[in-house]
Parts: C-alpha cells; sequence; structure tokens
C-alpha cells in the first residue's frame, strides 16, 4: 500500500473526525434567567436543564448531521397522530386550517398547546407530529397550524401564502381556539419559523391576546431576519446550501398554487414576474421577485425589519421560554447575543443555549441509533408544564 494511499486515507479520516465533531463531550444547557422564582419553577417540572445533553456518540455532535437527519430522515418510528382538521375562511379569503389532536390521557390541567411549525411545514411534517404524540401521551391537547400553501391537499383561496411575519393566521387560530375551548389555558409553542411568529406575536401591540394565552416556546429561531440573511447568504459553514433548500421549498409553494398565487390579474396588480420568480436561487431574491410586492413593501430590508421578532422583544408581557443550539448551521451565534441581553433584563423569560444539537434535530441516546423520543421533544413537553405551573402560582398570589 502506497504512502500517498495512506496520507488519503488519513487525510479523510480527519475532515469526517473534524465534521463529526467526536472529540466533544456532553454539556448541560446554558440558561439566562433575571427572574429566580421563574427558574426554580422551570427546574422543578424540567429537570432535563440540570443534566448534560448526551447526543448519539457516532454523529449526534455534528449540528449539519442532526440537521440534515432530522429534515430528511425525521424522527425514529415517527407516529401518525389521529385528529381533525379545522377549516377557517379568513377576511382576506384565505382558507386557514389547523389540525387539531386530542388528549390522550386524563390531566389535572385543561392545556391546549398552540404550534406553529417552521418555514414551509405543516401538520405532516415529521417532527412536528412527533411532538404532538408525545404531548397527547402526556395529557395535552395540540393544535397544529398549516402555513398557507404547504398542504397539497389544501387550494390556495387568496393572492398570498405565509410569510416570515405575517402573525395574522397564528392568531386566528388561537382565537378560535379560545371560543372552542373557554376553560383552557393556551401554550405556544413555534419551531423555527414559527418561533419567530409567536414571539412577534407576543410583542405585537395591536395584537390582542385572550387571557387564556399563558406563555410561548420559541425553539431555534434566528430573532433577526436582516442580519441573518447575510449570514445565509455566505458560503461559511454550508449557510448557502441551507438557503438553496429553503428558497427551493418556498417557491415550490408558490408554483404549486401559480394558478392562483400568479395569475395574469395579480401579475399586474403586484407587478411580478414570473421569469424572475422561477430563476431566484435565494431567499432574498424569492422576495424581492414576489414577497415584498405581494405585500407591499418598498424594500426587503423593510420586509425583513417588519418580520424579525428582535424588534417587538420591548412589548413582550406573557412569560416565554427560548431555545436555540450553538452549532445551529442556519443561526449563527452572533444572532444569538440579543436573546442573552435580553434573558439577562427582562422578568419571566428565560433563554437556554444548548451545544449541541444542530436545527430542530437534538436526538439523544446510543452510539449510532438514537432514541425514539428526541431531548427536545421532552424538553419542550416539560416546559409546557412549567409555564402551567408558573401561571397557576401567580394566580394564587394574585388572588
Amino acid at each position: 500500500m502506497s504512502t500517498a494511499f495512506l496520507t488519503v486515507i488519513a487525510v479523510i479520516i480527519c475532515i469526517l473526525f473534524r465534521i463529526l465533531n467526536v472529540h466533544s463531550q456532553p454539556l448541560k444547557p446554558n440558561v439566562w434567567c433575571l427572574n429566580e422564582q421563574f427558574l426554580d419553577c422551570l427546574y422543578k417540572i424540567a429537570p432535563v436543564l440540570r443534566e448534560p445533553y448526551i447526543p448519539p456518540r457516532l454523529w449526534g455532535f455534528s449540528g449539519h448531521v442532526q440537521t440534515v437527519l432530522h429534515s430528511i430522515v425525521g424522527r425514529v418510528r415517527c407516529p401518525w397522530p389521529l385528529g381533525e382538521r379545522v377549516y377557517m375562511w379568513l377576511d382576506d379569503g384565505s382558507t386557514l386550517t389547523y389540525d387539531l389532536y386530542q388528549s390522550l390521557n386524563e390531566a389535572e390541567d385543561d392545556i391546549t398547546i398552540a404550534i406553529c411549525p417552521g418555514i414551509a411545514n405543516s401538520s405532516e411534517s415529521v417532527y412536528i407530529r412527533t411532538f404532538v404524540h408525545l404531548a397527547q401521551c402526556s395529557g395535552y391537547r395540540c393544535a397544529v397550524l398549516n402555513h398557507i400553501g404547504a398542504l397539497r391537499s389544501v387550494q390556495v383561496t387568496s393572492t398570498r401564502i405565509f410569510t416570515y411575519g405575517h402573525t395574522e393566521d397564528f392568531a386566528a387560530m388561537v382565537e378560535h381556539l379560545n371560543e372552542k375551548y373557554r376553560r383552557s389555558r393556551i401554550v405556544a409553542v413555534g419551531f423555527s419559523l414559527g418561533g419567530n411568529l409567536i414571539t412577534k406575536y407576543f410583542g405585537e401591540l395591536a395584537k390582542n391576546k385572550p387571557n387564556s394565552v399563558i406563555g410561548g416556546i420559541s425553539v431555534c429561531q434566528g430573532y433577526n431576519a436582516v442580519e441573518g440573511t447575510k449570514w445565509l447568504l455566505n458560503w461559511q459553514n454550508f449557510r448557502r446550501f441551507y438557503l438553496y433548500i429553503m428558497t427551493e421549498n418556498v417557491k415550490n409553494i408558490i408554483l404549486r398554487h401559480r394558478h392562483v398565487l400568479l395569475s395574469d390579474e395579480v401579475k399586474a396588480r403586484h407587478n411580478l414576474n414570473e421569469r424572475e420568480i422561477i430563476s431566484a436561487a435565494t431567499l432574498p431574491e424569492l422576495d424581492e421577485a414576489y414577497t415584498r410586492r405581494v405585500y407591499n413593501f418598498p424594500s426587503t430590508q423593510e420586509l425583513y425589519k417588519w418580520s424579525s421578532s428582535l424588534f417587538y422583544f420591548d412589548n413582550i408581557e406573557k412569560p416565554m421560554i427560548f431555545i436555540n443550539a450553538k452549532d445551529d448551521p442556519l443561526v449563527p451565534e452572533d444572532l444569538l447575543n440579543p436573546i442573552k441581553e435580553y434573558a439577562s433584563t427582562r422578568q419571566n423569560l428565560a433563554y437556554i443555549e444548548v451545544a449541541h444539537g444542530g436545527h430542530l434535530g437534538f436526538y439523544e441516546g446510543g452510539f449510532l441509533y438514537p432514541n425514539p423520543v428526541t431531548w427536545l421533544d421532552r424538553t419542550l413537553v416539560a416546559m409546557v408544564g412549567s409555564l402551567a405551573l408558573m401561571h397557576a402560582d401567580m394566580r394564587k398570589v394574585t388572588s
């Protein structure tokens, strides 16, 4: 065997070890929280936060592998929860749907989890299904917003789909749940884009939140689309590759419903060029060709600023918990500084940073084959319980 061949093999092994990050060790999550009572309540119901998060030994310490497996393979032995689809017709002509799943076990409290999925996702997304099933088994009712345009089985009936900052759809679902279950308390849970949307919803002064909404949990959002898109346009850490995938997902939704979204009347009204939409290779290009025109923004920068939850932090009144992974390839560490500062200065808010987990991955256990339930799933269910307990304690104090 030649020396050159052995050198090539050694280089390949070194690259694999670097990508897989196998030298890393399990670490406890870091928690930023100013309110000691809030923190005590969080640790009481979610003791998992005091323990190291242990990813699969062979590949789980790589944020890239966690992210890719999450998006392509999904959860291990993922269940398909049984529920009912609720249809709503909004004032702008949109058909909004959400899927409703009842609790599978009796619980002391009536809690409804209002779930907002990530970009171009719905109740049919694998990570949503797994979390819903675990939440049902834990005694919670779940409602999952289907982003307009994301479901192939539901036709678009207005001239828009979802956007990064349009919270009206989530607000409509929450209001409907509030009317349907008067005695239930509602906890909002948002994943990625959905985390941005629920945070913006909580921070919008113009939105009337029902008293039944007791708090929210945001997972793996980027907080600032203005700065975030700059990072995603960079090839460093393969971010441009992830941006391409997200762009194609959104573009496919637009083209799937092109008979409504790109009719001659709509193209003339919003000055849309279908060829520019089809040829867009990045989200900023797609947003310039389509999104900002449909929503009447003078520029994509204005659209991104309006969409970013960062600019609504100061008006948040409900208790919230934010979770991010330090090795998330879509959300660089620089974007996490504002939420750390915010959590260090505000009451009734906690920020949790996990060293590993990627973007919505958080697989755990084993050497190669992970556990069926992820660290994120079981931690989120515990956090919902923490917010419910915190709300009950606050009511006792004020009564």
